[in-house]
């Protein structure tokens, strides 16, 4: 899937798959996916301008010049969407890149189902198209792109240099690899919100960080490695690695659907870890979830987003 699926305080804004094997109700799901992708589309317009500034030759914007020769344009006419739930990035890289055709990949028909209907609904079917797959498993059939984006995908291979490397394979000589994670936790509440203990963010995190090593250690095949994305792209023989952070800064007060995105997103939040925070917490966020609590998150007007968004990239060798 396309976004971290940390349901929490701290990790926006994608909620996921369950690890507990719970069922998943795609039909409540998948629009809260798709609304929080929506809620991150200016973030992704900055990647997507950087990208393509970097595959048309014009090098780092920012950062010491790698050394060796001058990086040559690429032109690009297919880019891989790995792990694009519902499709928004996958639309916003067909506008980005206007003479690509782009496939959107992942492992749920459900979210392709709206990938598919998002594109139709912005004149672009002619242009995207989907393919249902694993990572890393399931990729042999997706043949060469000239751009492999995968957002928030990789932390839920266990191998994740692997899932590396069976992405590289894919590009084109010349094409780019770029990596979407980590960053910084979003914030969304003042320290002090005039209910329960202050700080409740922070513990919030705690929990959630919590939440993610456990279930990092429970997947398949999980390897216990240092998490250097940048190395992980040497290791599978790109070249020009570049990293660069992105930006979402939405202030106070939020749109009234960005509001009720995040307190569905808490929710789950309690669903998933309620039980490692305190009574009191436990009580605050139930006020906060509440939709007709004065004091909920639905509304206050000094509800804001403030996150930053790392993407890790690298380009595979040129043909001689």
């Amino acid at each position: 899937m396309s976004s971290d699926d940390r349901p929490a305080s701290g990790h926006l804004p994608h909620v996921g798959a369950e690890q507990d094997g719970a069922a998943v109700d795609w039909e409540v799901l998948g629009p809260l996916l798709e609304r929080g992708a929506e809620i991150q589309t200016p973030l992704h317009e900055q990647a997507a301008a950087w990208l393509r500034a970097l595959l048309a030759g014009d090098g780092p914007d920012q950062g010491p010049a790698v050394p060796g020769p001058p990086v040559r344009p690429v032109t690009v006419r297919r880019v891989l969407d790995v792990g694009s739930g519902p499709g928004v990035v996958s639309c916003l890289l067909a506008r980005a890149f206007p003479d690509a055709e782009v496939c959107a990949v992942d492992a749920t028909e459900a979210l392709l189902d709206r990938a598919r209907d998002r594109a139709a609904r912005l004149g672009l079917t002619d242009r995207i198209h989907t393919h249902c797959a694993e990572v890393p498993h399931g990729l042999d059939a997706l043949g060469g792109a000239d751009l492999i984006w995968s957002s928030k995908a990789l932390h839920h291979v266990g191998d994740q240099r692997g899932a590396v490397a069976a992405l590289a394979a894919h590009l084109r000589p010349g094409g780019l690899l770029a990596i979407a994670e980590g960053g910084l936790a979003p914030r969304f509440l003042p320290r002090d919100i005039g209910i329960g203990r202050p700080g409740l963010q922070a513990r919030l995190d705690a929990a959630a960080e919590d939440w993610f090593t456990a279930m990092r250690a429970a997947l398949p095949d999980a390897t216990d490695t240092l998490e250097d994305w940048p190395a992980f792209l040497a290791n599978a023989g790109l070249r020009t690695p570049l990293t660069r952070s992105f930006l979402l800064d939405l202030p106070a007060p939020l749109p009234d659907d960005a509001r009720r995105y995040l307190q569905a997103n808490l929710a789950r939040a309690v669903e998933h870890y309620g039980d490692q925070l305190d009574p009191d917490d436990v009580s605050t966020l139930t006020r906060l979830t509440d939709p007709y609590d004065p004091a909920g998150i639905t509304r206050r007007p000094d509800v804001f987003l403030l996150s930053a968004q790392t993407v890790h990239t690298a380009r595979a060798p040129e043909q001689v």
